[in-house]
């Protein structure tokens, strides 16, 4: 399994609208990201840290449906 990143939030977000991914607000130090799919509304917050905790971005990417090795193909 390969090891999640440590990456910059600004980054985070700009690998998330590459997979069709939409900034619907932003809340304090929480940017909320959303994408329809046939089946459902995924629906994420960023935290606006630098960097991003590996353990929440494995989080976040579980609520996203993406593996990292596609998250490291979008960077």
């Amino acid at each position: 399994m390969t090891k999640v990143p440590s990456v910059h939030y600004g980054q985070v977000i700009k690998d998330f609208r590459r997979d069709g991914l939409v900034v619907v607000r932003q809340r304090g130090s929480h940017i909320r990201l959303q994408k329809e799919t046939p089946n459902k509304i995924l629906k994420l917050a960023i935290p606006a840290h630098s960097p991003v905790k590996r353990s929440t971005l494995s989080h976040i990417l579980k609520q996203a449906e993406l593996s990292v090795e596609v998250f490291k193909n979008l960077i």
